[in-house]
């Protein structure tokens, strides 16, 4: 039996690598906005059989079949040390809420989020705690500079240290 999984903000599909490499994952659908990062993920994956979506505020959750755990590189441009870092004022910065949409309908076991250099520490830490409270009280753990377990429906790998 394999873990069903929907790719949110898939890009060229680095989770799903991740889970491809691990085994006993299975796509159901993906998301990405990006035309040349859709062509590169259709050329590296079989994507026959998954629905595909352009658009994440166009996602119909009702539509969507069950999956155990949703996975999302959210756009991070607008909480990186990179980017220019108006979290929430920018655009971009609210699609996080677009996962939290579709996770409170389809209620997925797991989510795996993406972290990046500077979203535990944006805005005085009041943006995590933002994404934190917009998730009900479960099992949750933060992989990062401090490595500890925090309560709640959220997983989350930080792939670099603040």
């Amino acid at each position: 039996m394999s873990i069903k999984f929907f790719d949110m903000f898939a890009g060229i599909g680095g989770f799903r690598s991740g889970l491809e490499a691990i085994g006993g994952f299975e796509c159901v659908g993906y998301c990405e906005i990006d035309k040349y990062e859709k062509q590169a993920y259709e050329a590296m994956y079989d994507t026959g059989g998954e629905l595909y979506f352009d658009d994440a505020r166009k996602i119909v959750p009702e539509q969507l079949p069950d999956f155990d755990l949703l996975v999302g590189g959210f756009p991070c441009q607008s909480f990186s040390i990179a980017g220019a870092r108006k979290g929430f004022d920018d655009t971009r910065g609210t699609l996080f809420f677009e996962i939290a949409r579709i996770a409170a309908v389809k209620k997925p076991k797991y989510l795996y989020l993406e972290n990046v250099p500077g979203l535990l520490n944006h805005d005085s830490g009041k943006t995590f705690e933002t994404i934190l409270r917009t998730g009900s009280p479960k099992s949750y753990k933060l992989f990062g500079e401090r490595r500890h377990s925090i309560s709640n429906e959220l997983l989350t790998a930080c792939g670099r240290n603040e």
